[in-house]
């Protein structure tokens, strides 16, 4: 049956405006940096999908090396956008990215005109797309010019293959020089992409986040949640199917301390006792900003999706609240 999108799908969302641009994002938006590779389940990812557009999320992010294998979640994705999501293509903003390694050889990484357009061609084939809506250089790169990385982004935009760009793990400075860069060139640059939870604040001591509100421009953070630390997951023990023993990449046993399951636990007290789930309060945590565009959340079923748009209708913090979860952090 061929997939029909909820009447009510913009019913709950709240959309904001990135920046001074006319381009609105979702509070939540769908990262597929996990799930969506050739170790997932494609129907799962397609309900996932669904679930997310049907309650207002209406921007996927991805980027050329999200797998595993590199480049398979833009496949499984751009296999759903054929499928199911090829009448709503205009309701959609699809963001991808380049600056990492992709392919053997002296052009397959970091930051040159030759990369960034070679990899965003192939993204495209992927994605079975005309063009994505946010293009983001992925990481800076401390060997090629800045100049010439910022060139082949304004050239991108210019060739119609993305309507925006964006810029990832930049700190302050350096997105201070690629946004006058832009500017310049008269490049629709609205946004970074940088990691943010209550447990890494690192966009606040790096001048990010003061720099992207003085520049206005907006700010969309991943890892919310500290690859799951936020959650009431770990709280007694470590499940077997978690991924610190299932992939070890990005989350493994040495992160859970004693000292920080102790923080844990007291953050959970918190959202308890604001009757939310501790997922739910650090989501709402980085919300409370609003310097923040949107928020991308990751998801392994529709259920957690679901769950997490509850943090939509959550009540703000006190300020003691924001005084304890401080002391925690």
């Amino acid at each position: 049956m061929e997939y029909q999108a909820s009447a009510n799908r913009y019913g709950q969302m709240q959309y904001r405006r990135c920046g001074r641009s006319g381009l609105k994002l979702p509070a939540l938006s769908l990262g597929l940096w996990h799930n969506f590779g050739d170790t997932g389940n494609y129907e799962n990812m397609k309900n996932m999908c669904h679930t997310a557009f049907d309650n207002g999320i209406t921007h996927f992010d991805l980027a050329n090396n999200y797998g595993p294998e590199a480049g398979s979640a833009e496949v499984h994705f751009g296999r759903i956008m054929k499928e199911s999501f090829r009448n709503y293509r205009d309701e959609i903003l699809v963001s991808t990215k380049a600056g990492y390694n992709m392919w053997e050889g002296p052009y397959g990484d970091w930051g040159s005109r030759k990369y960034l357009i070679a990899s965003l061609d192939q993204s495209l084939k992927r994605l079975g797309l005309d063009y994505v809506d946010i293009f983001y250089h992925h990481r800076p790169d401390p060997d090629t010019p800045l100049e010439e990385t910022m060139g082949a982004l304004d050239s991108i935009v210019k060739s119609g293959k993305a309507l925006y760009v964006g810029i990832s793990n930049y700190n302050g400075e350096q997105m201070e020089a690629a946004c006058a860069m832009l500017k310049e060139l008269k490049c629709p640059f609205l946004i970074n992409q940088n990691r943010y939870s209550i447990f890494d604040r690192t966009i606040e001591t790096n001048g990010l986040k003061q720099a992207a509100a003085k520049a206005e421009k907006g700010i969309i953070t991943f890892s919310p949640l500290a690859q799951g630390l936020l959650t009431d997951r770990y709280l007694n023990g470590i499940p077997e199917d978690s991924r610190m023993n299932t992939d070890g990449r990005f989350l493994n046993q040495n992160a859970l301390t004693p000292e920080k399951l102790d923080k844990i636990r007291a953050l959970n007290e918190i959202a308890v006792s604001r009757g939310e789930s501790l997922a739910q309060m650090a989501l709402k945590w980085i919300l409370k900003d609003d310097v923040i565009t949107s928020v991308l959340i990751g998801a392994s079923k529709p259920a957690q999706i679901l769950d997490n748009l509850k943090v939509l209708d959550s009540t703000g913090f006190t300020q003691e609240e924001l005084k304890k979860i401080e002391e925690c952090s």
